[in-house]
């Protein structure tokens, strides 16, 4: 009987109760995972597709509705007085260059307007379609967002360095916030949608090519 426990307890304690290490560490009221690993990852894409559906759906009303309005009336918006005037003067708090009609912001933002806005709103219902042409799109739309993101910055930049032009009042809520900050979104989303969209185009073009050489070789 000595023995049998004694065995008992030698396997109890050279199995642990939980993957987690230093084995036999104490985890209080530990609950072990149902789901597989790939059914986790397969939860996360979903839960991915959903917040690129949104972020694709909110960047069509931003180009769309608010750039759209700049770039129809960006020669007389400092005039105006209209909600979406009044938030783009908010905004030129952090860059003045929205109120002097500036070349270069005009037609960034009217680029913008007219296609990256319809395109989102294609976008996102090629997300929940899940239609074939969803990430073409998604990495034309994306790279145009950080194209004209990194020029945005870049233009502001080199006009300090060269000519020591400041858009941006001294406050630090504007340029950190408005200017760096909002502007930030999209540098960073693109450009992790892009790499996205760059990894699903080479599987699938992976997938293609294994299936064609299987076909050969039959």
């Amino acid at each position: 009987m000595a023995d049998i426990i004694n065995s008992t307890i030698s396997e109890s304690s050279e199995t642990p109760l939980h993957p987690y290490y230093p084995l036999g560490v104490v985890i209080v009221n530990y609950a072990a995972k149902t789901l597989s690993t790939q059914e986790i990852l397969a939860i996360g894409n979903m839960h991915l597709d959903v917040f690129t559906t949104l972020w694709f759906v909110l960047c069509g009303f931003i180009h769309l509705g608010l750039e759209g309005y700049f770039a129809l009336h960006a020669r007389d918006i400092a005039s105006r007085s209209a909600v979406l005037a009044q938030l783009w003067k908010e905004y030129s708090l952090s860059d003045s260059r929205y109120l002097t009609a500036d070349t270069f912001v005009v037609c960034m933002e009217t680029v913008t307007a007219v296609f990256w806005g319809p395109l989102s709103f294609a976008i996102a219902w090629c997300i929940a379609t899940e239609h074939p042409l969803r990430h073409p799109l998604q990495s034309i739309v994306s790279l145009g967002q950080l194209y004209g993101d990194v020029l945005y910055y870049g233009t502001c930049t080199i006009d300090f360095i060269e000519f020591g032009r400041e858009y941006s009042r001294p406050e630090l809520a504007y340029f950190w916030g408005y200017y760096v900050f909002l502007n930030a979104f999209w540098i960073v989303i693109p450009l992790c949608l892009v790499v996205s969209s760059a990894r699903e185009t080479s599987r699938a073009f992976a997938i293609v090519k294994g299936s064609l050489k299987a076909e050969k070789t039959k």
